[in-house]
């Protein structure tokens, strides 16, 4: 099959076998894949990725010196099954997963493996009980976006927002988009989202933020306490006497930048007991004042992926029509036009989200 590898920083396309499905798993072939912002990090950080996943245990342990197949954000198609599987679904359904492999010797994250392939290939593995059926009335494209939206809806959960809560969103990025519809279904408002780029202002207003900011310009900060002041001041908890300040809204700060000194940054200019949620993913060592939380009795929660029932259920709101997902996909590939997608993600002006489409040519 073809399918476009990483290997030494750079992106190659390669002629490759097809994945052999063993039990209990699923051949299928990828229809279109979204390519991801942490897809973008993993070239130029690969080392220290795997190296930090080897610290903390995590899932994307990799050999830096074998390809590896990205792509992890897809919409497929099922073409054959392994032994010892159900085959509740027919050949040729569409299909979206969660992308890992549960095996005796592990947890396996495909498109983060040297031995499972993602969706930058023609053909993957996936496992045949977590597959979802795309409904006919969907998209293959809107449903390529499961994954990535998924990730932000999980942010929100993680979150615990109550009725009370004022969402502020710093990154309007993909990961910024996918909180700020998230928090929309949800119900939150005002939505408050800030980003240096005037075309990912606009979108975050397309996908459900109330106001946008440009930091160049203007506060985020100042523009959030303009909206989160409370309508009745009596109805505001009262803050310990060493935090004056006015009655506002409890603030939540979604962090989706994932660059060095964003969190610091937003650790100095949160309002007192604000909660914040770190969903940007950050590769480089990082530093901030822990004072500045502890003056302020900050809650710093950091995030990752999501739960299986989060994953579906974001396919059902995408379905229905309650996620907007329409104004995200700029751009559409083939194999071949991979590696110039990353170069042209690199600007937040020209495109939100490129989908790869292997059998395009």
């Amino acid at each position: 099959m073809r399918a476009v590898a990483m290997l030494d920083h750079k992106l190659h396309l390669r002629e490759l076998p097809v994945p052999v499905p063993g039990p209990g798993e699923v051949l299928v072939k990828t229809l279109a894949c979204g390519i991801c912002g942490s897809d973008l990090h993993a070239l130029r950080h690969t080392e220290k990725l795997v190296e930090s996943a080897r610290r903390s245990g995590g899932a994307f342990v990799m050999d830096t010196k074998r390809d590896v197949v990205m792509g992890h954000e897809f919409c497929a198609e099922i073409a054959d099954y392994g032994p010892g599987t159900p085959r509740r679904l027919a050949p040729g359904t569409r299909v979206c997963a969660m992308p890992i492999l549960v095996r005796a010797n592990g947890v396996s994250t495909v498109g983060y493996s040297n031995d499972d392939p993602g969706g930058y290939g023609e053909y993957m593995r996936l496992m045949e009980p977590l597959l979802l059926p795309v409904p006919e009335s969907l998209s293959t494209d809107r449903a390529a976006l499961t994954e990535p939206m998924a990730v932000g809806l999980h942010a929100v959960k993680k979150a615990q927002l109550t009725r009370d809560d004022a969402p502020l969103v710093i990154g309007c990025g993909p990961v910024g988009l996918a909180v700020i519809a998230a928090l929309k279904l949800e119900g939150a408002r005002p939505i408050v989202a800030a980003d240096f780029s005037p075309r990912r202002r606009a979108l975050a207003l397309a996908v459900g933020a109330d106001a946008v900011v440009d930091p160049a310009a203007n506060s985020p900060y100042e523009t959030w306490r303009g909206m989160a002041a409370w309508s009745d001041p009596s109805k505001a908890p009262p803050l310990p006497p060493w935090m004056p300040g006015p009655a506002l809204r409890p603030a939540v700060i979604f962090e989706c930048v994932g660059v060095p000194g964003v969190i610091d940054a937003i650790l100095t200019n949160a309002p007192a007991a604000a909660r914040i949620v770190v969903v940007g993913v950050c590769m480089e060592r990082d530093h901030f004042e822990p004072m500045m939380g502890i003056n302020k009795e900050l809650n710093v929660q950091f995030v990752l992926g999501y739960t299986p029932e989060e994953f579906a259920a974001t396919l059902t709101h995408i379905a229905r029509g309650e996620l907007e997902v329409e104004p995200l996909v700029t751009g559409k590939v083939g194999l071949d036009g991979v590696a110039g997608a990353f170069e042209s993600l690199a600007s937040p002006e020209v495109h939100a989200k490129i989908l790869v489409e292997p059998g395009r040519r």
